[in-house]
């Protein structure tokens, strides 16, 4: 085996793991596969036998290029037209009963939660709360002190973790309630979906200027039920269909026209109520599939 061989098996061990890292950082498959094939060329441009450690060097490295590519795509996503929500990774639906590790710290609700950290914030807490790497390596990969580093962890662990809702709730029960919803939709059921929705609730639709989305996202449970009604009775195609699957990690639903694939919905919920709908209707975010995530 060449050294070059070598080199390309070293970096595609840690393939999904650095894409993982990527896409939980910019939110954006395509933004994310580039980054990582960025690396790849760096990786092999690089001398490499000065490197101890590959796996250490490879997600300092990614972790600098998404920093550097989240910071360039700030202003791109101020003058964003509504809502902006993360390009969903959609599956094929898994059973029921199944269960993802990831769908905690993949979920579309804990993407779009990160949003709100600064590039150097949403890299060191990533890498320490998700990917399970030390302060020192931490520190090196955003040009911190390890102390400050570890200023940095606890400062968005506090700012993350005081604002996300945790529920340990089971997957079969977040489709139970993607069920109700889908029939209490079909039969124009107001009062059901009052009572599916906490009052409270939110629905974020990210369209993106590209097709009919809200331009802010709908509060509360009545205002929310009126609106999925009006949408089943007024913008329902004959061809519309709706049904599970998987959206990072998570059990959500499909809308498709035919075979195009219209949006997807994936939910926050305390296993009783829905708490928010994450609506992704810009086709940008649609037209590619799945990939993997690493871990």
């Amino acid at each position: 085996m060449t050294q070059g061989d070598t080199a390309t098996a070293a970096f595609e061990a840690l393939r999904g793991r650095l894409f993982g890292l990527a896409y939980r950082m910019l939110g954006a498959r395509a933004d994310a596969e580039d980054l990582v094939q960025e690396a790849y060329v760096r990786w092999h441009q690089a001398d490499r036998t000065g490197i101890e450690n590959p796996e250490a060097w490879l997600v300092t490295t990614t972790t600098r290029l998404a920093i550097d590519r989240l910071r360039r795509l700030k202003t791109e996503r101020e003058a964003y037209v509504g809502p902006w929500l993360p390009e969903p990774i959609v599956t094929p639906a898994p059973p029921p009963d199944h269960r993802l590790d990831l769908a905690d710290d993949l979920s579309i609700a804990f993407l779009t939660l990160l949003e709100r950290l600064s590039p150097d914030e949403r890299a060191a807490f990533l890498l320490h709360e998700v990917f399970d790497v030390g302060y020192r390596e931490i520190a090196a990969a955003i040009d911190k002190s390890e102390a400050a580093t570890r200023q940095v962890v606890h400062r968005a662990r506090e700012r993350v973790r005081g604002e996300q809702k945790r529920f340990d709730v089971s997957e079969g029960a977040r489709a139970t309630l993607l069920q109700q919803f889908m029939d209490a939709m079909e039969a124009r059921d107001e009062r059901a979906l009052l009572a599916l929705f906490a009052p409270d609730a939110t629905w974020t639709a990210d369209g993106g200027g590209r097709t009919a989305a809200s331009p802010r996202p709908i509060v509360g449970a009545d205002r929310i039920a009126r609106f999925a009604i009006s949408l089943r009775e007024k913008l329902w195609p004959a061809n519309r269909t709706i049904g599970f699957v998987t959206i990072n990690g998570e059990t959500g639903l499909a809308i498709r026209d035919g075979d195009h694939l219209t949006a997807v919905m994936s939910i926050a919920t305390d296993g009783h109520q829905i708490l928010a709908v994450y609506a992704v209707v810009n086709p940008d975010k649609l037209s590619s599939g799945g990939t993997s995530t690493g871990n």
